[in-house]
């Protein structure tokens, strides 16, 4: 809102008093518990607050002006006056749809000033909430489960924030670290709000209030009498951040392939560090696949991110099948073991801003990456067993380059993936070219690919992400062919919230397609299964294709019950997936699709780490190693996960 005159401020005495804005002095104190802003997703004009408090400025704010304008729509001498002095034209972002909730734009006068003091304060996952100071553990299970849990750390908490003290505080420092500190996977929520009691004009003080997540996790989950999988896990552990992730899988079985390893191991140890560094140790040992490597990454985090990168180290032993065998014979396995060093790092350069006091969002980043890979053992089958085959196995070098753009926008909502919890959901647009060479001792190749994608969001509509990757390798010789490409896209999207009486529920669809390009021989994609295809999907044999095409739909009906500190809702689902073994890939949808159908209860606690327990009940009418096609099993998976728009390392997207 601009001035168009000085006349007004021979009115404003008056103004306030007739607005009713004028109240008697506080007490100087402060809860954050007591300082959150009302839901503005739902709320109307006549339930947001009508008392000032300088912590809730922004909807007062609203408030004011709301009045006013009615105010300028009077046809008295007041009202003309004032129509020709105030001037109420909305700033250019808000018109861009900027969700108000997550770019809250209350705290820009304190932009720039220094950060005197920070007070943390976290508390334990079981008993507590941010909108309510006066809820504390009282029951047994609630004190029970604290008596377990290590609260998180503050220094942990300082690690992921923006802003130090001593320091200026940047713009959207604090909206950024609130929801860098609720995406953390130790921390259910969180409040970072500026205390203006005690702050002054050229100095803030912030209070910072968060809840944990009890982040013991165990689970069993049983296939059949002699089959399931055991988990444990950490995601906190010691309070420090630190993840440890363990998984086993035990009585596995393959028909076409006697004698194969019936148990599967994968676990991880990760730990956070300052300045948002994550060092990662990690192993995998399953039928015909191990691996172990160690890494050190820094990501585009935030919009603000100036620089990222990563150093991992990796060593694989495999052994690969060639050819799919003749129908009913076992498939022929041939070991190939080798190393990988990958090196990337990455630049994001802010673009000018023509509005005063608003950051430009988009930004263009421009990457290098070098990835060596060092063959020991590769496949050596007679002409008999594999006719025509040619070693495409090679010690090699790859420099990969990219420039993009990229713009991300965060916007809140509920009932994705909780019973009501505020949703970080990530929007915008990302376009990247990647170039690059591949030194070897046989032909040396170029590389090329190109990705885009973009992402809409909106209460009233619901939400639309779709992108496209394609990329590929060249051949530097006389044939100039290409090789080793790969086509990927991904559409996903769910409807707005419906509502019936206190039940509601969204539609969720999505798809995902994987086409190989004149793939190597013995390269093939990592099956159908759970997050790859049908969920719950046990195959009898092995499931071998170079490309994929994945569907899937689901209805999630959020219900007011609860169990135990457990929310229910019912799903339903349906998917599909197409494949094809034909060697080198192609179209997918040569033949028929395996299907699954099914019904299922899901259990949501937001204290644990392991939020989402499902209970599914699944038919599969081909494929499945259960005679009648029917699968009760349990399952932690999302209904769908969100990409965000910032540019990670450069190309070459995983075949699996």
């Amino acid at each position: 809102m601009s001035f168009r005159g000085y006349y007004l401020l021979a009115w404003l005495p008056g103004l306030l008093l007739l607005l009713g804005l004028a109240r008697p002095a506080r007490a100087q104190t402060f809860d954050p518990r007591s300082a959150v802003p009302p839901d503005s997703l739902h709320a109307t004009q006549e339930v947001l607050p009508a008392r000032p408090d300088s912590l809730r400025e922004r909807f007062d704010q609203e408030r004011l002006i709301n009045r006013l304008q009615a105010y300028t729509r009077r046809k008295t001498i007041v009202g003309k006056a004032m129509s020709g002095l105030l001037n109420f034209t909305r700033r250019q972002e808000e018109q861009g749809g900027l969700d108000a909730v997550l770019l809250d734009r209350q705290f820009d006068r304190h932009s720039f000033k220094i950060v005197r003091r920070v007070d943390i304060r976290p508390l334990d996952a079981f008993g507590y909430s941010l909108t309510d100071s006066t809820r504390h553990p009282r029951t047994f299970l609630d004190k029970a489960g604290n008596g377990l849990h290590i609260k998180t750390s503050r220094a942990r908490i300082r690690q992921v924030l923006l802003f130090r003290p001593g320091q200026p505080l940047e713009p959207q420092a604090l909206a950024e670290s609130e929801r860098l500190l609720r995406q953390t996977p130790e921390i259910l929520d969180a409040r970072v709000l500026v205390n203006e009691r005690t702050t002054t004009r050229d100095s803030v003080d912030i209070e910072i209030l968060t809840t944990d997540v009890f982040s013991i996790t165990a689970g069993v989950q049983v296939g059949t009498a002699t089959s399931g999988t055991i988990t444990l896990g950490d995601q906190n552990f010691l309070g420090l951040g630190h993840q440890i992730e363990n998984s086993y899988n035990y009585g596995r079985e393959y028909d076409n392939s006697p004698g194969a390893q019936t148990w599967a191991y994968e676990g991880s140890y990760t730990a956070p560090f300052r300045h948002f560094l994550y060092a990662q140790a990690r192993y995998r040992d399953e039928f015909n696949f191990r691996s172990g490597g160690v890494s050190l990454r820094r990501d585009f985090y935030s919009p603000t991110t100036r620089y990222a990168g990563a150093i991992n180290i990796d060593r694989y032993a495999l052994n690969i099948s060639l050819a799919p065998p003749p129908p009913g014979q076992p498939y022929r396995y041939y070991p190939l073991n080798y190393d990988v060093q990958d090196v990337w790092v990455g630049r994001a350069l802010r673009l000018r801003s023509y509005d005063l006091g608003y950051e430009n969002p988009g930004r263009i980043i421009v990457a290098t990456r070098v990835v060596r890979s060092q063959f020991q053992t590769v496949p050596t089958p007679t002409p008999v067993e594999v006719p025509n085959y040619q070693n495409s196995y090679h010690n090699s070098t790859l420099l990969l380059g990219t420039v993009g753009y990229s713009v991300r926008r965060y916007y809140k909502d509920r009932y994705l993936f909780g019973f009501g919890r505020t949703e970080d959901v990530p929007t915008g647009t990302l376009v990247s070219f990647t170039a690059g060479y591949d030194m070897n001792n046989v032909v040396p190749r170029r590389y090329f690919d190109v990705r885009l994608a973009a992402a809409a969001f909106s209460t009233r509509t619901g939400y639309l992400y779709g992108s496209v990757d394609l990329g590929g390798y060249q051949r530097l010789d006389a044939e100039s062919r290409w090789e080793q490409g790969l086509l990927t896209g991904e559409l996903t999207s769910f409807t707005k919230l419906y509502h019936a009486g206190n039940w509601q529920y969204r539609h969720f669809l999505s798809s995902r397609a994987t086409i190989g390009l004149n793939r190597r021989p013995g390269e093939f994609l990592q099956g159908i299964t759970n997050d790859r295809g049908l969920r719950g999907f046990s195959p009898a044999n092995p499931i071998l294709a170079t490309s994929r095409f994945v569907l899937n739909y689901e209805t999630t009906l959020f219900t007011p019950l609860s169990l135990l500190g457990f929310r229910l809702a019912g799903i339903a689902f349906a998917d599909a997936a197409w494949v094809t073994d034909r060697p080198g890939g192609g179209s997918p949808f040569a033949g028929a699709p395996y299907t699954g159908f099914g019904l299922g209860l899901r259990f949501r606690n937001e204290f644990t780490v392991l939020r989402t327990f499902q209970l599914l009940l699944g038919y599969y009418p081909r494929g499945l190693s259960a005679a009648n096609g029917i699968r009760m099993y349990e399952s932690t998976r999302e209904t769908i996960t969100f990409s965000d728009f910032g540019l990670g390392s450069p190309g070459v997207p995983g075949y699996q």
